[in-house]
C-alpha cells in the first residue's frame, strides 16, 4: 500500500500540509508558504517497498518568520514521525539526523537516491547564514543542510 503524502505530523503533534513539488534546474523546489512542506514527486510514495520518501522546507524565511521544519533542529534518533494521505497512515522512526554542507548533498545524491529500501528523508537548512549568499535576490543562504532519516514503523495502512 502506497499513497502520495498530504500531511506530516512531528513528535509533539506539530502537523504541515504537504505540497507536490518537482525540481527546477536541478533543485528541489520548496512551497514558499514556510508553514507547508513539499513532498518531491520524483520520489517514493509513502509506503513504496524501496525507495526514499523525499519531503523538504523552509527552516525560516525573512518575510514569513519561522518556517515548520525549524522543529527538525529538535529531532532526535527514535522520535516517531508519520505521514498521512489519502485515507492511509505510514509511521517511521528517526534513523538519522546529520547537518552536511550544501554543495555535498547536491553532489552526493544519497538523500535523493531512489534504490534501497523504503524511508523517509527530511531535508531542511541548517548551519551559518550568510546574508551575501542563497537562492533568493534579496536574502542570504544557508551553508548547510539537516537531512533526517527515518525507516517504516511497520507497513502503511
Amino acid at each position: 500500500m502506497s499513497f502520495v503524502p498530504e500531511t506530516l505530523l512531528l513528535p509533539g503533534g506539530a502537523s504541515a500540509a504537504v505540497e507536490s513539488t518537482s525540481t527546477r534546474d536541478g533543485v528541489l523546489d520548496v512551497p514558499s508558504d514556510v508553514r507547508n512542506v513539499g513532498w518531491w514527486d520524483g520520489s517514493a510514495e509513502a509506503g513504496d517497498p524501496f525507495g526514499a520518501t523525499v519531503i523538504a522546507g523552509h527552516v525560516d524565511s525573512a518575510e514569513q518568520g519561522i518556517g515548520f521544519f525549524a522543529r527538525l533542529l529538535a529531532v532526535r534518533t527514535g522520535a516517531a514521525i508519520t505521514l498521512r494521505g489519502q485515507g492511509h497512515l505510514a509511521h517511521y522512526r528517526v534513523r538519522s539526523v546529520q547537518v552536511v554542507p550544501k554543495r555535498a548533498l547536491a553532489d552526493d545524491g544519497r538523500a535523493l537516491d531512489q534504490t534501497g529500501p523504503h524511508r523517509l528523508v527530511l531535508i531542511t537548512c541548517s548551519g551559518a547564514f550568510h546574508p551575501d549568499q542563497g537562492g533568493h535576490p534579496d536574502q542570504g543562504g544557508y551553508d548547510s543542510n539537516l537531512v533526517v532519516v527515518a525507516a517504516p514503523a511497520g507497513a502503511a495502512r
